[in-house]
C-alpha cells in the first residue's frame, strides 16, 4: 500500500511538472508575441512621424506665410491660456 501511494504521488508530481512546463511556455510564447506586436507598434509609429515630419515640412515651404501666423496664433493662445491659469492659481 505504502508503495502505491508513493507511485500515485509520483505521478502527480511528474503531472504538476507537466503542466508548469506547459504553462511556463504559454507564457514565454504570449511574451514574445507581446515584445513582436510592440515592435511592430513602434515601427508604424516611427513610419508616421517620419511622413508627419515630410508633410509638415512640405506645408511651411508652400505656405510661409499662412505657417508664420498658425504659429504666432497658437503662440498667444498658449500663453493666454497659461496666463490665465496661473492667474486663477493666485487667488
Amino acid at each position: 500500500m505504502a508503495h502505491s501511494v508513493m507511485e500515485q504521488m509520483g505521478e502527480h508530481i511528474d503531472e504538476t511538472g507537466r503542466k508548469a512546463s506547459r504553462a511556463a511556455s504559454a507564457v514565454a510564447d504570449a511574451f514574445e508575441d507581446g515584445v513582436g506586436a510592440v515592435r511592430c507598434a513602434a515601427k508604424q509609429g516611427s513610419q508616421a512621424a517620419s511622413e508627419f515630419y515630410v508633410d509638415t515640412r512640405r506645408h511651411v515651404q508652400r505656405h510661409p506665410v499662412e505657417s508664420v501666423a498658425a504659429t504666432l496664433a497658437v503662440g498667444i493662445a498658449t500663453g493666454a491660456a497659461i496666463g490665465w491659469m496661473v492667474g486663477r492659481r493666485q487667488n
